[in-house]
């Protein structure tokens, strides 16, 4: 076993940390909004539009991340003979389609669970149904929401390990392969501290959030 250098492995675990940071906040960026629209098409009154939805649903939220991940790298070339797919943007398509799914179903748990008395109380007081659901609907379902959205992005930032099986060199595939170099478990803890510092400040940012959402309750 050789003498761990923190000097070498400290600077590489920081760049896997910025890479991790980059799927996890790239993964948002398209998963977030995405999400609000499945979750629209999701509890639409049309079948031609909901069954499908239903569809994606189902292979996004029924099937491995890793599998997904794996697709979206290999299957370009496998179906259609594209080659050079770059790795790193096929596990930011990859994990944006598979958030958007789980995002979808939180926002539309959260639609569905306002009582239908009050889209008839405000429509008796003159609201118009776009002023029901930004003034009334949403802030409700904004509160509501936080809590399981909170532990989804805990998840995420967890789940960015998974990027290293298409080799996207994150976090956790710079400690393996340092743990493997230095015939140690050392960058693990090291990385297991990362995760944990990400987590920490993901978690006291939805704890201020719903502190905030009470306040002005």
């Amino acid at each position: 076993m050789s003498k761990i250098n923190f000097g070498v492995l400290l600077p590489a675990m920081i760049d896997g940390t910025i890479t991790s940071l980059e799927i996890f906040f790239l993964t948002l960026i398209i998963s977030l909004p995405l999400g609000l629209l499945v979750a629209a098409g999701r509890m639409s009154k049309w079948k031609i539009i909901r069954w499908p939805i239903q569809v994606y649903l189902l292979v996004m939220r029924g099937t491995p991340l890793m599998l997904q991940l794996l697709f979206f790298y290999f299957g370009p070339y496998y179906i259609f003979g594209i080659t050079g797919i770059n790795r790193f943007a096929a596990a930011i398509v990859a994990f944006g389609l598979n958030y958007s799914a789980y995002f979808a179903e939180i926002y539309r748990g959260g639609i569905e669970s306002i009582p239908l008395g009050q889209h008839e109380a405000a429509a008796s007081l003159g609201f118009t149904r776009r002023q029901t659901f930004f003034k009334i609907i949403l802030p409700q379902v904004i509160k509501r929401i936080t809590p399981p959205m909170g532990n989804e992005f805990m998840t995420l930032v967890k789940d960015t390990a998974l990027a290293q099986v298409i080799a996207v060199s994150e976090l956790f595939d710079v400690s393996a392969k340092a743990a493997s170099g230095y015939v140690s478990t050392i960058p693990f803890i090291v990385a297991a501290i990362f995760y944990l510092g990400m987590n920490f400040f993901v978690g006291q940012g939805f704890l201020w959030a719903e502190r905030k959402l009470d306040y002005y309750r």
